[in-house]
């Protein structure tokens, strides 16, 4: 993790339990906290769960450079809207006419069928990364920017108008304000990470993911947090990832993690809510159940690190009250099957893969319940 932070508190936590204390169809139990934390915290000990699993999936750079930077910017510019309105049915099999990408010899849906048409692109020799480029409709117009997403299924790109807008806007920004190039806007960050979102929600409305909620303006800031997280577990807390107080960033609001925290017993919903998801209703984005769901996700994994945070204290005081009764292997071992440390940004990560991998479980199991529907640029 980072060094200890001596920055003022994160908005979006803040406004994670505003929304949590005046939530009307969205309650966090205790006890589903505690039942959730130990599972989640075995879980990642057994799969010994850290940042180098982010350069794992073969669609993810290998390399830390310059141009990663601009891969990583591009990438969460687009990070939004992938569930398919032909796959309604949430069953954990893709339906064959969902928006799909194929590269090399793989099909890709979700949001890393974005990120294989962005690759296939690049292999294509389209520079579609640099800001330079991608903000100018004459070296890449709109229509270039239509094929670069071409679907192998009948379904396009959800959103691709608003893509194209966030595109232009962006790379305009970048060119404008930051002499074309993300990476001057890490470095006015000072290795800040709560800086580098603030840079990044004051200077492109696209980031900006913020709403009206009782009374009160609240934080989301999903894409913002998750550039800032992706950088860190890229570069490994080094160069261009490097954040003194990356622990300080919270979960990613989306639609995939608070099912999964629904699974966890992180999270109940009202009757009212479950008929709602179970009819398919839209939920228009900045709407009040809206916001209490991405809301209380976020607060519920901030209890769930906390609690985390507690049993590897609890472990290193067991560990330490043992010291001279074991032998050198048995300490090995012991320090291979525990965490030192965890930030809301492992344990969204965990989660995350954790629903992708057991869709149909979270759709039909035990505690079935389905994702929201909501149409934004911001998750």
């Amino acid at each position: 993790m980072g060094a200890a932070s001596h920055c003022p508190h994160n908005p979006v936590l803040d406004s994670a339990e505003f929304i949590h204390k005046h939530s009307k169809h969205v309650f966090i139990p205790s006890d589903g906290i505690e039942e959730g934390a130990v599972k989640i915290y075995e879980a990642m000990k057994k799969t010994h769960y850290d940042t180098s699993k982010w350069k794992e999936h073969p669609l993810n750079p290998k390399e830390c450079t310059k141009a990663t930077v601009d891969w990583i910017f591009f990438v969460d510019l687009l990070n939004f809207s992938f569930w398919s309105d032909v796959d309604i049915q949430d069953t954990g099999v893709p339906h064959p006419d969902r928006y799909r990408v194929t590269l090399d010899g793989v099909g890709y849906t979700g949001y890393w069928s974005m990120v294989a048409a962005v690759n296939r692109a690049l292999e294509e020799g389209i520079p579609i990364t640099t800001p330079s480029f991608f903000a100018s409709p004459e070296k890449f117009p709109d229509e270039e920017i239509t094929r670069v997403f071409r679907s192998d299924t009948v379904e396009p790109i959800p959103l691709l108008k608003e893509r194209i807008a966030v595109i232009r806007e962006a790379g305009r920004v970048l060119v404008e304000k930051f002499s074309g190039s993300f990476i001057h806007c890490i470095a006015q960050a000072n290795q800040s990470a709560l800086k580098l979102v603030d840079i990044l929600t004051s200077n492109f409305s696209n980031f900006r993911d913020e709403n009206e909620f009782c009374g009160r303006k609240v934080q989301i800031f999903k894409r913002a947090q998750i550039l800032v997280a992706d950088l860190w577990a890229c570069f490994q807390n080094t160069d261009f990832g490097q954040f003194h107080d990356i622990d300080e960033i919270t979960m990613f609001a989306d639609y995939r993690v608070p099912q999964a925290l629904y699974h966890f017993r992180c999270l109940e919903y009202s009757p009212e809510l479950h008929a709602l998801l179970e009819r398919g209703d839209m939920l228009p984005n900045g709407s009040p159940i809206e916001v209490e769901i991405r809301g209380n996700s976020i607060w519920a994994v901030e209890l769930v690190r906390r609690r985390i945070q507690e049993f590897i204290q609890r472990d290193q005081l067991k560990e330490k009250e043992k010291e001279g009764q074991d032998n050198q292997k048995q300490q090995l071992q012991q320090q291979q099957q525990r965490l030192t440390s965890v930030n809301a940004i492992l344990i969204d990560f965990f989660i995350w893969d954790f629903a992708k991998a057991a869709q149909i479980d979270l759709s039909l199991g035990l505690r079935p319940v389905k994702v929201h529907r909501t149409r934004s640029v911001f998750y």
